[in-house]
């Protein structure tokens, strides 16, 4: 017998194949329409986060230029990281709805292991920026930029945490409309990480390399 049969019916859940597993209760509906919500404000932040930099880009106070500063090797080895981090947990989603818990965690797993090379490479560049001199309190750039890029990484923090809990709830309870949903909000959370980063790696890194 499948993971989905054994979950669901085991429950005693209502199947119907045309709607996602993640809906088949209304208070899942209400909670996924609650967590867009959530993300709406998360992108004013980040829309805040952003504007400042850009404004704080050229107040470097005689200290070391983005141009100085960014290495291209490790932003763009963060950059296909995430990128394939994000393709992985669509694969997640994937067999989710068709069932296979295990194959869910494996995907899962896969894209943990992608988050942390990424938050690897990250912490790697702070570190080194700050053992050059280049701190927060250094220049409006440097603020502008570590706070900017921080919150981005301690959101991919959090989303590795939470996942971490998720898979201990599928390895107790299976896929059942509750562990879908929260396996489908986390992948609509990481999928906005990755989007953000895409802005960060367009507006921050490449557009720091030129200008």
């Amino acid at each position: 017998m499948s993971n989905a049969s054994t979950a669901v019916h085991g429950d005693h859940h209502p199947v119907d194949p045309n709607v996602p597993l993640e809906y088949h209760e209304e208070e899942n509906s209400l909670r996924i329409t609650g967590f867009w919500l959530f993300l709406g404000q998360d992108m004013i932040l980040f829309s805040s986060l952003f504007a400042t930099y850009i404004v704080m880009h050229g107040r470097v106070a005689g200290g070391p230029t983005s141009q100085q500063l960014f290495d291209v090797t490790g932003f763009t080895i963060e950059t296909i990281a995430l990128l394939f981090s994000s393709f992985t947990c669509g694969l997640a989603t994937y067999e989710m709805r068709r069932g296979h818990r295990n194959a869910v965690i494996g995907w899962i797993l896969v894209t943990m292991a992608l988050g942390l090379v990424f938050l690897g490479f990250e912490v790697s560049e702070f570190i080194h920026d700050v053992g050059i001199g280049a701190t927060l309190q250094r220049s409006g750039f440097l603020s502008a930029f570590y706070i900017l890029v921080g919150t981005h990484g301690s959101h991919v923090t959090v989303g590795l945490l939470w996942v971490t809990l998720l898979i201990f709830q599928l390895l107790r309870r299976g896929i059942t409309p509750v562990t879908a949903r929260k396996v489908f909000l986390w992948s609509i959370y990481w999928h906005f990480l990755d989007a953000v980063w895409i802005f960060i790696f367009t507006v921050v890194y490449l557009t720091g390399k030129v200008i």
